[in-house]
């Protein structure tokens, strides 16, 4: 995020993890977690779909457009996303990028996108 000092991404991030903990959406333990995660990211669709989060908001039908899906498609890339947290729904044809999301675009290199 543009204009955070780390203390404040850190805090941000410590809060995001905790509201998602407490709100039961991490599911899995850490080891699950990271393992969901990877298999989430190993397609070359979902790592533009959080690539195109990180640019702004996108609603369920962009993304089928930007991307070229049918509603199936879509649908399973996006939930997937959404189960691994790397995105959420904002309402209910709108997605947003989450932290989780956030920290991957800043640790990934672009050229691996």
């Amino acid at each position: 995020m543009i204009n955070m000092t780390d203390d404040d991404l850190k805090n941000r991030r410590d809060e995001w993890y905790e509201k998602v903990k407490k709100e039961g959406k991490l599911k899995r333990n850490p080891t699950e977690d990271h393992k969901a995660g990877l298999k989430a990211m190993q397609n070359p669709i979902r790592r533009h779909i959080v690539e195109s989060l990180g640019e702004g908001k996108m609603t369920f039908d962009e993304v089928k457009e930007k991307f070229d899906l049918n509603d199936m498609q879509a649908r399973l890339n996006l939930d997937m996303l959404v189960d691994t947290l790397y995105i959420e729904k904002e309402d209910d044809t709108t997605y947003v990028l989450t932290v989780r999301g956030e920290a991957f675009l800043e640790n990934v290199d672009p050229k691996h996108l």
